[in-house]
């Protein structure tokens, strides 16, 4: 009774996902350096198919957890971005401009910064949108630890932010890391999409029907050449939310259903598959690569200089103001925790690289710009505001 008691209370905490999380990546890196490292290779490269004989459901463990539990996580988020945008903090033209344009500031800035240590290497520069990205569980995990010493208003501005970087995430993965094949798979998506606009519009909040079309959808993406994940997108687009009823709708049905399971199980075993890095191969040279020079500098400087510059500009000219009850100075501690991409940046960098000396890099890069990130976005906030 007691255990239990003690779980219920850690999952109430708003900081347990980041915790786990960060759990998850030390598990990784655990096994990646020790005499377990090629079992714990095998066991994630191990081939699982359930039942079906086609290519597509024959995955390595790995690849089922990208391609399969990480379309869930995406659904999540799109049901996310499409209840901000109908009710939530992006749903008003005024309250939405900051952290809209912030977060491309945030996203355009840490590019750019990975292009010019990357614009003489072809083979590395397909990884420029890496950096770019924000890890909302871990950077408002940060931000909880501060307690009082933040207003409520800047957790929402870093929500509303990093909802919107997962939507340029989003559009980053379906335009440049997708391929396009055949034209068939396409038609049947958009055949598919047409019978999820037929259910929104007429409202059918029976739940199986999104579940099965979006199954279809999944399989039908793949074939398109288009990454999994946007299949989670996509169905979420389409699923029935009235803010007005008084009936629970199948957007928050889902929602309340499935932010558990992503936050606390799919994430966290995204971090164990992904976050492992073998340092016996690794020298102080190996920082100063284009890779993961590259993502370092975009993650700890892009994002901080990105962020906040667009915010200081918009607000001075009139724009926009700065969230209640906050300052400058906790401002610019919340544009530096935007630098922690971790989960959504290893992702990015898994689709932009094959070759295993690119993801070591890539993975360096994530990992240390993300830890650095975060230790200074905190104390900066811990240390830099007095109450």
């Amino acid at each position: 009774m007691v255990f239990r008691s003690v779980i219920r209370n850690f999952l109430k905490l708003e900081t347990s996902s980041g915790i786990l999380l960060l759990i998850a990546a030390i598990i990784a890196l655990t096994l990646s350096n020790s005499s377990y490292s090629e079992s714990f290779y095998d066991i994630l490269h191990f081939e699982l198919f359930f039942g079906i004989d086609l290519p597509l459901f024959h995955k390595s463990i790995q690849h089922w957890i990208n391609d399969g539990l990480m379309v869930i996580f995406f659904f999540v988020v799109g049901l996310e971005i499409k209840r901000e945008f109908v009710e939530g903090e992006l749903s008003m033209p005024s309250q939405a401009i900051l952290p809209i344009i912030a977060a491309i500031g945030g996203m355009a800035v840490p590019a750019l910064f990975y292009i010019i240590f990357n614009i003489n290497e072809p083979d590395t520069l397909r990884g420029w949108a890496i950096p770019s990205a924000t890890d909302i569980a871990f950077s408002l995990a940060v931000l909880s630890l501060l307690g009082n010493r933040v207003p409520i208003s800047l957790k929402i501005f870093l929500t509303a932010l990093a909802i919107i970087d997962d939507l340029g995430a989003i559009i980053i993965i379906a335009l440049f890391y997708s391929s396009s094949t055949e034209l068939m798979p396409f038609l049947l998506v958009f055949i598919t999409l047409f019978f999820l606009y037929f259910c929104n519009k007429k409202n059918i909040s029976f739940i199986w029907i999104y579940i099965l079309l979006g199954f279809f959808l999944w399989i039908f993406i793949q074939h398109a050449g288009i990454h999994a994940t946007i299949a989670g997108v996509l169905l979420a687009i389409f699923i029935p939310h009235n803010k007005n009823s008084k009936q629970q709708s199948p957007l928050t049905y889902f929602e309340d259903k499935l932010h558990p399971w992503v936050a606390y199980l799919i994430m966290p075993l995204f971090a164990l598959a992904n976050a492992g890095v073998y340092f016996g191969n690794i020298s102080l040279n190996t920082l100063f690569d284009p890779i993961p020079l590259g993502i370092i500098s975009g993650l700890f400087f892009g994002k901080q200089i990105g962020v906040f510059l667009t915010i200081y500009i918009l607000i001075k000219m009139g724009y926009a103001r700065l969230p209640s009850g906050a300052n400058w100075i906790q401002m610019y501690g919340v544009a530096i925790l935007t630098g922690i991409g971790f989960t959504m940046s290893l992702f990015i960098g898994n689709l932009a690289f094959e070759n295993e000396i690119h993801i070591t890099g890539m993975k360096l890069g994530v990992l240390i710009g993300s830890f650095f990130s975060a230790i200074t976005g905190y104390f900066f906030l811990r240390f830099g505001v007095k109450n």
